[in-house]
């Protein structure tokens, strides 16, 4: 028997509305390419959605074609957020920080029919353009009396000469919500990208998943920043939680440095804030000397890459800013875990708190994980046994575009996917990422935590960053070093920070050496490339050998 419910699709159009009319007056504030700061409203962001939904109407664009943004966080690109998926075409939002090659392939791969971009990015428009037949409408974000006289791209338009005659008016197709809604490719650090495909049913789920209160906690009081890109696994979701709450939206925009985003954060009052370690290590960097402090923000989400233990105390210690630990994939649309504490863990001493605050979390509602050995069987929860991390849910990739299936059968026939992350999981459901399976350093059969080690430099106050990898070794296979980019005018040698080790590792566990660097490389996305120091240490020799 079937219950008698209304039987209504989650589609995103049908968020961008409800923020219309619940949160007409919420404010969402853009720092724009131009310099200056732009306001408008929910309202506002729908009707010009409306306006975009209307334009590619016009352009004659089919259900389900692709529509690129290679864009800063801003509200036009917000409003391709809705505009696009909610006519039923998918968004797909490219990496600026990628090669212009790859960007082209990645453009061509998807049959990108239209492209809107910041004029930040012209020059990697004017560099591909050519290589990308498929592409019929180029559409620059901005003003018309800001497009260059000769761009060297036939036919480009100015946003807002686009959308402009189009009315506000438009009806939401109503359509299967397992339909496409938006895409993104993997930063692709070996061999080419991979794209996620995401429907309007896994991003409602997640937007929903993302404002729950062990979660994120967003709600119509918040003010949010997030310094999470737009073009990078949708800001986390963020916009779509945001149209869902109806906090107000503070976007960043282009300027990205310590000081532009807490200047930024302090005007606007910024409650809740998100973003990757290296963001947060600028912003660290340029209030310290200056005393600076927070006047609004109460927590921030960090996630990408683990938030050091350093940077966790900081932010809680020295600024009163609670830590969410988040972990996530961009084939999990991104959010997996997130790392809040239990009624139970409240009376714990702050030092037993902070252990367990530094782990990945818990899974949210609609992620399933587990660990599993090297035969293949699930290891326990019990925070010691550690395996490879495999995940599934409804938001959670089954197959990528026009690729095939990364998923493993289990014996019930169950498919998971393989995260890549060796983990290990609590008795309480907190997972701890313990390392990508690919930078696993064993040492005389022994297992040493590369994140460990990068942990404990980055707690030494002249460490700026950190990152620990296996060098060959004849006799115990396997020995860790840890790479060293110091702080600006900081002084410190390898002895120093060897004996900074003692007492806070197993005496095994401590790196044989230390290599100094200008820094450390990082992707697109603001991850270390452990692949690309491995390449720039390839004539490096252990001490002694």
């Amino acid at each position: 028997m079937l219950g008698l419910m209304q039987n209504q699709p989650l589609l995103i159009s049908s968020l961008i509305e409800f923020a219309a009319r619940h949160h007409n007056d919420a404010q969402i504030v853009s720092r724009r390419v131009e310099g200056d700061i732009h306001r408008y409203t929910y309202k506002d962001l729908a009707a010009r959605s409306r306006q975009l939904a209307n334009a590619l109407d016009g352009e004659g664009l089919e259900q389900g074609e692709r529509v690129a943004s290679i864009a800063w966080n801003g509200y036009r690109h917000m409003e391709m957020y809705f505009g696009v998926s909610g006519s039923g075409r998918v968004l797909h939002t490219i990496n600026p920080r990628l090669h212009p090659e790859q960007v082209a392939w990645i453009v061509n791969h998807a049959e990108d029919c239209v492209l809107c971009f910041d004029m930040s990015f012209l020059p990697i428009v004017q560099a591909i353009h050519a290589k990308c037949p498929a592409v019929k409408r180029w559409v620059a974000l901005c003003d018309a009396d800001k497009l260059p006289a000769d761009s060297g791209i036939p036919g480009l338009l100015s946003y807002e000469a686009w959308i402009a005659p189009q009315s506000d008016r438009y009806h939401w197709p109503q359509f299967d919500e397992n339909t496409a809604s938006s895409m993104c490719y993997t930063s692709g650090t070996t061999g080419n990208p991979k794209a996620a495909l995401y429907s309007h049913r896994s991003s409602t789920l997640h937007a929903y998943a993302a404002a729950l209160p062990d979660v994120m906690c967003l709600s119509a009081r918040d003010s949010v920043l997030p310094v999470v890109p737009m073009f990078h696994v949708n800001a986390w979701g963020i916009p779509y939680s945001a149209a869902l709450t109806g906090c107000k939206l503070v976007f960043p925009g282009p300027a990205l440095d310590g000081k532009s985003i807490y200047e930024l954060m302090e005007a606007e009052g910024v409650t809740f804030a998100a973003g990757v370690p290296t963001v947060w290590q600028m912003l660290l960097s340029h209030m310290k000397p200056g005393g600076l402090r927070f006047s609004t923000l109460k927590r921030t989400v960090i996630g990408g890459s683990a938030c050091p233990p350093a940077m966790l105390s900081t932010f809680q210690d020295e600024y009163g800013v609670s830590v969410l630990h988040a972990w996530g994939m961009t084939e999990m649309s991104p959010l997996g875990t997130l790392c809040s504490l239990k009624n139970k863990h409240l009376e714990l001493p702050k030092d037993e708190q902070m252990q367990i605050l530094q782990k990945q979390g818990r899974a949210i509602y609609g992620v399933e994980m587990k660990i599993i050995g090297d035969d293949g069987k699930e290891q326990a929860w019990d925070g010691r046994s550690y395996g490879d991390l495999l995940v599934r849910g409804p938001w959670i990739v089954d197959t990528y575009y026009k690729g095939t299936s990364p998923l493993v059968r289990d014996e019930q026939g169950h498919g998971w996917f393989p995260t890549g992350d060796v983990a290990t999981i609590d008795a309480d459901g907190y997972m701890q990422i313990t390392d990508r399976s690919k930078d696993v350093i064993k040492s005389g059969g022994e297992w040493i935590s590369s994140i460990d080690i990068e942990n404990i430099a980055m707690a030494h106050p002249a460490v700026a960053m950190a990152a620990c990898i296996g060098m060959p070794h004849p006799k115990w296979d396997e020995r860790p070093i840890v790479a060293v980019a110091k702080k600006p005018n900081a002084e410190l040698t390898r002895e120093e920070l060897l004996k900074f080790y003692e007492g806070k590792t197993a005496k095994w566990q401590i790196p044989d050496d230390v290599v100094f660097v200008d820094a450390i490389p990082l992707g697109a996305t603001g991850k270390m490339l452990k692949t690309k120091l491995r390449e720039e240490l390839k004539d490096y020799k252990l001490p002694g050998l």
